[in-house]
């Protein structure tokens, strides 16, 4: 396979990663920009983009920990918002959260971190038990579930309420979830993308939305769609069939922001 559709077909993940990661579509996006722009400059870099996701990420991490750790704030397309965003950053061990998403949202081993962080295994298992106990002191708020598969939403209720949150409601369609709103806007939403009667869970968050700023995760079974660059699109977004431990992650990073928004 040629290098650059192998790389074109781990893009949308890594978009996934790093809007996680900014807690923005606009800053992760142009972080993933700055990676390839990297690799094109240097020839070793880009040969290594064909051996998988790893080096991928690889490469990425270290545009993102220079920007990162080097400036104030200042990363690309930066605003009074990245600057809000990168100083709640701060305020945590930044290491940590990224190896969570990397293990969590990414799937990667333990090991395939490591090499990813450029840490060794023990570190990295260390960080994520810190990431997790953060979680756990994490303050509650109430979630809004739209859902049209029953034991999907059953099992994310019984996630949420597991994590301390509350249940503000739940909604198969884009009609229910207005009904829902219209008594108690919520602290959180997680949302699909194909609702029962048709409708969209996308057109359900921007009725949401237009009441205020509430971050939100989409679940879907098919991210990549929404993981393009070209168009405003989620900044959380979580795979079908999904781990309760990625869920979890996202959850926690959306909350952490507390924006679901492109942060331009």
């Amino acid at each position: 396979m040629p290098l650059g559709e192998q790389v074109a077909n781990n893009l949308p993940y890594l978009r996934r990663y790093a809007r996680a990661l900014t807690g923005s579509q606009s800053t992760g996006d142009a972080f993933v920009r700055q990676t390839l722009e990297a690799a094109l400059a240097d020839d070793a870099l880009k040969a290594s983009l064909g051996e998988g996701r790893v080096p991928l990420y690889r490469a990425f991490n270290k545009v993102w920990s220079s920007a990162y750790l080097e400036t104030a704030g200042d990363g690309p397309e930066a605003g009074a918002h990245e600057s809000a965003a990168h100083d709640r950053l701060s305020a945590i061990t930044p290491l940590n959260r990224q190896a969570l998403l990397l293990t969590t949202l990414e799937d990667f081993s333990i090991d395939q971190t490591a090499e990813i962080m450029d840490i060794d295994s023990g570190s990295v298992e260390k960080l994520v038990q810190e990431a997790v106990e953060e979680i756990d002191r994490e303050s509650s708020t109430s979630v809004l579930i739209i859902e049209d598969e029953p034991l999907i939403s059953m099992q994310l209720e019984d996630l949420v309420t597991s994590l301390g949150h509350e249940i503000c409601g739940t909604a198969a369609t884009r009609t229910q979830a207005q009904e829902v709103v219209a008594e108690r806007t919520p602290g959180l939403v997680l949302a699909d993308i194909q609702l029962a009667d048709g409708s969209s869970g996308l057109d359900a968050v921007d009725d949401i939305l237009a009441l205020g700023s509430v971050p939100v995760i989409f679940i879907t079974a098919y991210p990549e769609r929404l993981l393009t660059g070209d168009r405003p699109e989620p900044t959380y977004l979580v795979t079908k069939p999904f781990k309760e431990a990625t869920v979890r992650t996202a959850i926690s990073q959306a909350l952490f922001f507390n924006s679901s928004q492109p942060l331009s």
